[in-house]
């Protein structure tokens, strides 16, 4: 794949997928982290010449226009941040637009509208490829939170471009990820969290002969704690997973690390009453809501050893903050490490970093999501291999 970095933009029609699906309230953007991590491959294509077209999903409209969705509240805020206008356009593909677009001068940005407003978007539709493909001379992606989709914007359109390259930000996901699956600097700990194990299948088996140690928490817990034969009450468990995680733990189990005691409460918060329990103790009737704090001093002990150390998930239930100590613990454990790659993916574990107050402490945070945990799984992506395809 080629980076923007040997690129000629000069003149030049720059179409980019950029990764906007941003949170808005009440008609504003209440969070522009996304939008700041693709400012420097926006600020490098227009300041050597490029004509800057941008598109972005935003929500989950179902092919229908949707006004509470449209990327307008977006394209003000990228002024904002760009100290320059930025052009809003109401359509993604039309006479309108390809009128528009040919008269850009150089180092103009024009935003077009949510491509999730056109059906073609998500069936990955030949005409509304080709449509988007007349746009611009040269392809750029910097959505890497997108890349697991087989869309138009992301997958379908690039074969109808000869020049094609990914921005900064792809280079950065692609760059510490790909060290994870590839090289890792050895103890290589992963600690993972969430809801449900279904979630994380792939990356489990992919990382599991990489590993070191594996620290689980969170909802998954139950599932192992199920196939191990204890009590669980009513806490989540994934009965059909139950098979899996026998499997794997039979394999791995040496490197898999579960909790040796949980926080329960007597129903799913708020308002709940809580006890600190030894893992072959839960009460029937009542849920694991976090890790307990002989698990937590045993997971910091280990996570102290980690030179190479990735997060997904939260230990338990953190958006209440009765039960946030698990997932704080471990947060603040990873970012006071010093001489560590400290890698963390996953929508969740980000906004707990944020609110924790430990941004700059991690080396990469990725804004994949999904995706990160798909590349992890696959040690790719659709949206990866379609730009290293030759025409």
């Amino acid at each position: 794949m080629k980076s923007i970095r040997e690129m000629e933009f000069k003149g030049k029609r720059v179409l980019m997928r950029v990764d906007f699906n941003v949170p808005i309230k009440e008609g504003k953007v209440s969070s522009t982290v996304r939008i700041e991590r693709t400012l420097p491959s926006i600020k490098y294509i227009i300041e050597r010449g490029g004509k800057l077209i941008l598109l972005s999903h935003l929500g989950r409209p179902k092919g229908k226009v949707v006004s509470s969705l449209s990327l307008k509240p977006v394209a003000y805020e990228l002024s904002k941040l760009l100290g320059k206008g930025v052009k809003f356009l109401p359509q993604c593909v039309g006479k309108e637009v390809g009128d528009y677009v040919q008269k850009m001068k150089e180092g103009e940005v024009v935003l077009l509208e949510n491509t999730r407003f056109y059906p073609g978007e998500k069936e990955n539709e030949t005409n509304f490829c080709k449509a988007l493909a007349t746009l611009g001379d040269i392809y750029v992606t910097d959505a890497f939170g997108t890349l697991h989709r087989k869309h138009a914007s992301t997958y379908g359109v690039v074969k109808y471009f000869e020049e094609k390259g990914v921005g900064f930000l792809v280079e950065k996901e692609l760059k510490y990820l790909g060290k994870l699956v590839k090289n890792p600097d050895p103890p290589f700990l992963v600690v993972l969290g969430g809801a449900k194990i279904s979630d994380k299948l792939e990356i489990v088996e992919n990382l599991l002969p990489l590993v070191d140690n594996m620290l689980i928490g969170g909802g998954m817990v139950f599932t192992f704690f199920k196939m191990l034969g204890y009590e669980v009450g009513n806490s989540i468990v994934e009965e059909d997973r139950i098979g899996w995680a026998a499997e794997v733990y039979k394999r791995w189990g040496k490197k898999i690390i579960l909790p040796e005691d949980i926080v329960i409460g007597d129903k799913f918060p708020p308002h709940t009453r809580k006890e600190e329990v030894e893992r072959e103790k839960i009460k029937k009737g009542w849920i694991g809501l976090d890790i307990g704090s002989k698990t937590v001093a045993k997971y910091v002990k280990i996570i102290d050893k980690g030179r190479t150390i990735f997060w997904n998930g939260p230990m338990g239930v953190a958006e209440f903050k009765e039960f946030e100590f698990g997932t704080r613990a471990v947060a603040y454990k990873i970012a006071e490490k010093k001489d560590s790659i400290k890698v963390a993916g996953g929508g969740d574990t980000i906004a707990f970093i944020q609110k924790f107050g430990y941004e700059d402490k991690f080396t990469h945070i990725s804004t994949g999501g999904g995706a990160s945990l798909e590349f992890l799984g696959k040690k790719t992506l659709p949206g990866i291999e379609v730009m290293k395809t030759p025409l």
